[in-house]
């Protein structure tokens, strides 16, 4: 039924021009929206308060019986909401004469429509750290019902992971979403929500959408350096290129914020050598390592991300050289020249001699003795002792 077409309904009375004229007047009539083809919208007549019987009586001829509105195709309110129809009684004199009716027919709501969302999947993305309370997304559904029936309340999916809740607020009037709890990249890459549509008519009717919640990682986490293997000391004659310690670096951080630069500290004997797996690294003996000039190595490891601002963290490892007996002793005085008054008597010292040793402990442990030698023009004495 069109908003502009009229429906006519010739019903043809005998009757007194008074009683055409009582005919022009207005009906309104209310239905419901889904009711059954065929039904009776109103009788006329009656509701005119004319009494038909009452008309035979008094020798009035009706022509096409008692008129009846009748519903003849199914009503949606949400594509028209009223109906005007112009009824017309016509007489049988010559000329006819014709009366109008003006029928408004208004359609009733029922709850016959789902709510809908404007889109099925929402999708934002949030920095990890974000201030608590802050707007996240609004969900919208609309519903072509009216009042209560169009009437919208929104919902968390009663699926989700309870932590979730604890995470995220749903204002049930307006469908925003806001911040409840902490976010953090390390723990939640990506949120899913669902999120329910519910009118409040009778029986309720409900849709759902889902809300996708990418976190944005932000530079917080400073790298970590593990030190899975050192030996605390190393000998003096180690060989370029022996491993002193392995290490390994990891950033919870992704991306550039968790891409890692190691250095080490300036003027040490030592060198990192990346491994094959990533974040791995040797600690090596860089050059030839000399106790007697550097007996201790404090070596300072640095690890920096790549994020903005970047962050890094250091360790120190403190190495100790340990002694080889590479050092041959030393006399304070070589040669020596010793002029003796003779007949001394004998036992007594007439000379002391003093060496060193540079290297530690028992290599440093030192042992006199006279190596007795001869010669062309003298043979040794053999009364040193």
């Amino acid at each position: 039924m069109g908003r502009t077409q009229c429906w006519w309904l010739a019903i043809s009375f005998y009757l007194m021009l008074s009683c055409v004229e009582r005919v022009s007047a207005q009906i309104k009539y209310s239905i419901q929206e889904e009711v059954k083809v065929g039904s009776v919208v109103g009788n006329v007549a009656k509701d005119l308060g004319l009494d038909i019987s009452s008309l035979e009586e008094r020798r009035f001829r009706i022509v096409s019986g008692v008129p009846f509105l009748v519903l003849q195709k199914a009503l949606d309110r949400e594509k028209e909401n009223a109906h005007k129809l112009i009824l017309t009684a016509v007489d049988g004199g010559n000329p006819p004469r014709t009366g109008t009716l003006n029928v408004t027919v208004i359609v009733l709501d029922s709850n016959d429509n789902h709510p809908t969302f404007n889109q099925e999947l929402y999708s934002v993305t949030i920095p990890e750290n974000v201030d608590r309370d802050t707007s996240v997304t609004t969900v919208n559904a609309t519903d072509l019902d009216e009042g209560v029936n169009g009437k919208i309340e929104y919902f968390f999916g009663g699926e989700l992971n309870t932590k979730l809740y604890d995470t995220f607020s749903l204002d049930k009037d307006t469908g925003e979403i806001r911040v409840k709890g902490g976010i953090d990249f390390e723990n939640m890459e990506v949120y899913k929500l669902d999120v329910h549509a519910t009118d409040k008519g009778q029986p309720p009717m409900s849709t759902n959408c889902r809300v996708i919640i990418n976190v944005l990682d932000v530079n917080d986490n400073k790298p970590e350096i593990e030190v899975t293997s050192l030996s605390k000391i190393v000998s003096e004659d180690s060989k370029p290129g022996t491993v002193v310690a392995l290490i390994s670096i990891t950033d919870q951080d992704a991306g550039l914020n968790g891409k890692v630069i190691c250095s080490i500290s300036d003027n040490v004997p030592f060198d990192l050598k990346p491994s094959f797996q990533d974040n791995m690294y040797s600690l090596v003996i860089k050059h030839k390592l000399d106790r007697e000039s550097v007996s201790h190595y404090d070596v300072t490891i640095t690890a920096t991300d790549c994020g903005v601002p970047p962050l890094s963290t250091s360790r120190t490892l403190s190495i100790d050289v340990s002694d080889v007996n590479d050092n041959a002793p030393q006399f304070a005085q070589n040669p020596v020249e010793l002029y003796l008054v003779e007949n001394n008597e004998p036992g007594k010292p007439i000379f002391s001699v003093s060496a060193s040793d540079k290297d530690l402990n028992e290599n440093a442990a030192l042992t006199y003795r006279i190596i007795r030698e001869e010669t062309a023009h003298c043979s040794g004495p053999r009364f040193w002792n």
